[in-house]
């Protein structure tokens, strides 16, 4: 129970320095498990504690923690005051460090660490509006966009869970340009026979040929355009067809989304705001933002000194809109219908400067609130590669992690019987997938490679998912554990410590995580989880030791199923059970 060793640790220092325990306990961290040695349970930094003027800065630094430390006292619950290099560590009573951990574990199940005092409480109910995923009608799901759908979920998921009311927007690409020329390539290419075989393929294939027809002939273009003219008039024949497209794209996401394990409370697009971005240019007209080139565009000049060295382009001469148009009335009217309290946008790191300009637009139009509007950006993925050569759509990822999965998992020797191998090779897949994409900064760009990926050993989703697996095998063995008192004392050995450590610094982790939405932070806590979870269910068996200790190892094990489980979840994976 982190948040109870905190507290206490907190109302030590409050004693001594006077100032109150609610002001202690952010300073008051976990320590991370060493390898090499046994490690303190809990740290204060006391150059922190300067900082936040919680302890006077007169005097050296090394002095000042020694002295603190002298001054704080040994009890029942912290056994032990130790100095590091401007550092306070503290070691808490070995049978109350189990006791406590597993108890609030058993008690809180999932809500393990999302319920810590760490955690602003003024954030429950707020709301929060995150828009993820974003494919492009009439094409196939792209590969590309699976990291925005990944990463979107995990943060939606990690809100939801700290108490936000979090609403799930997939803004897909439905309007501009290209949907002029994908109407005219369908008049003259299309099929209805083939768009009911295989709609998005069928789609794809149209939009590749219109675009090689129009790079070449200048009439296609003119048609394109004026297809698109159409469609923003609201001509019924043009916008039939757009519908059409846009249903036939919708069902087949689902489907995919549904594979991933990924939902939304809202299908919007560019085209639900293309009426509204007049509202949006009538304001920036209305406070002298909106100026007029020599060519005829519309566009905000963003330059401090107001001398168009940057601006953004907000309208074409001939009057039609442009997809940061879409995007600003998009967010009024968001801000409008759901008053949210912060809205996440999660694309790749290319639309950096154009999130920038939305935001700095929104400012200039007077709407305070673009300051709790957030850009995620993330790499690009490379060597994404099927048996059949380079991947262009996200179906056929999953389907080649499914099928190597599967015969990995026919290829082992541990592998048990399973009433669904197809199943759970699906589930092993697409956390395979997701641990391989959120092990590092989300900035970053990385290779992909297979067989790294597929590994049931190493910092890999098939590890997670193996060590849950197993750990749930234990359980079923031992009647899952139900009976949950058990003697703490049995709990000394240095692999059952190190876990219990471990564990308390999950509310930590899912902290950070909520700070600066990376992944990377969980995904390491739990791979950590499960290596020392390995080395326990080795050293510390619990079939054949006396009964006593049996239970307490058992408990062990199963506090530490719930944390990996729940985490996992939140990381956007179903756990299963065997495989």
């Amino acid at each position: 129970m982190a948040c109870y060793f905190r507290r206490t640790i907190a109302s030590k220092l409050s004693k001594v320095l006077g100032s109150s325990e609610e002001s202690f306990i952010a300073a008051v961290s976990a320590v991370p498990v060493s390898k090499k040695q046994q490690s303190p349970d809990f740290r204060v930094s006391v150059s922190s504690l300067v900082q936040n003027g919680l302890l006077q800065s007169a005097g050296d630094i090394q002095t000042r923690t020694e002295l603190l430390a002298q001054q704080i006292k040994r009890d029942s619950v912290v056994e032990d005051v130790g100095v590091g290099t401007g550092v306070i560590h503290f070691k808490i009573n070995r049978a109350l460090l189990a006791e406590k951990v597993l108890q609030e574990i058993s008690i809180k199940g999932s809500d393990f660490g999302v319920k810590s005092e760490l955690f602003n409480q003024q954030q429950k109910g707020k709301k929060t509006v995150v828009e993820f995923s974003s494919p492009n009608i009439a094409k196939k799901f792209h590969a590309g966009h699976l990291r925005s759908t990944i990463i979107g979920n995990f943060i939606a998921n990690l809100k939801e869970v700290l108490g936000n009311c979090v609403i799930r927007i997939n803004y897909l690409g439905d309007w501009g340009m290209q949907f002029g020329l994908l109407g005219v390539g369908f008049q003259q290419f299309g099929s209805e026979e083939e768009l009911k075989v295989n709609p998005l393929q069928h789609l794809f294939d149209v939009y590749v040929r219109v675009n090689k027809e129009a790079e070449r002939d200048e009439n296609m273009q003119e048609a394109a355009r004026e297809f698109f003219r159409r469609l923003e008039t609201g001509e019924s024949g043009a916008l039939s067809l757009w519908q059409r497209f846009r249903e036939i794209s919708i069902v087949e996401y689902r489907r995919v989304y549904e594979r991933l394990g990924v939902r939304f409370g809202e299908y919007s697009g560019e085209s639900a705001y293309q009426g509204k971005t007049q509202e949006v240019l009538h304001l920036l007209r209305s406070r002298g933002l909106l100026k007029t080139t020599p060519t005829g565009t519309g566009v905000v000049d963003l330059s401090p000194a107001k001398d168009m060295s940057s601006f953004t382009t907000v309208v074409r001469s001939d009057g039609t809109s442009l997809y940061i148009t879409r995007d600003l009335a998009a967010a009024v009217d968001r801000k409008n219908k759901y008053d949210f309290d912060e809205m996440i946008y999660v694309t790749d790191k290319s639309q950096e400067t154009h999130f920038k300009q939305i935001f700095q637009v929104l400012q200039a139009m007077g709407f305070q609130w673009a300051e709790s509007c957030r850009h995620v950006p993330f790499g690009l993925v490379q060597g994404m590669k099927t048996r059949r050569g380079a991947v262009v759509f996200l179906e056929d990822v999953l389907d080649e992690a499914r099928t190597r999965m599967l015969q990995n998992m026919r290829d082992s020797r541990t592998s048990k019987d399973l009433e669904d191998p197809e199943g759970t090779a699906e589930k092993v897949g697409v956390s395979a997938l997701i641990i391989q994409d959120f092990k590092g900064p989300l900035l970053s760009d990385y290779r992909f490679d297979w067989d790294r990926v597929l590994q049931s050993q190493g910092d890999t989703g098939v590890f997670l998912q193996y060590t849950h697996a197993r750990l749930r095998s234990l359980l079923r063995m031992c009647d899952g554990g139900e009976d949950r008192n058990f003697d703490p004392s049995h709990l000394q050995d240095h692999e059952a410590t190190a876990i219990l450590q471990h564990l308390l610094r999950y509310d930590e982790v899912l902290l950070q995580s909520s700070q600066d939405l990376q992944p990377k932070h969980l995904v390491n806590f739990l791979l950590t989880l499960c290596r020392l979870a390995a080395v326990a269910h080795k050293t510390l068996p619990v079939k054949g030791s006396p009964p006593a200790v049996a239970q307490a190892r058992l408990q062990l094990f199963r506090s530490t199923c719930i944390v990996l489980a729940s985490g996992l979840r939140i990381l956007g994976i179903t756990p299963v059970e065997k495989m």
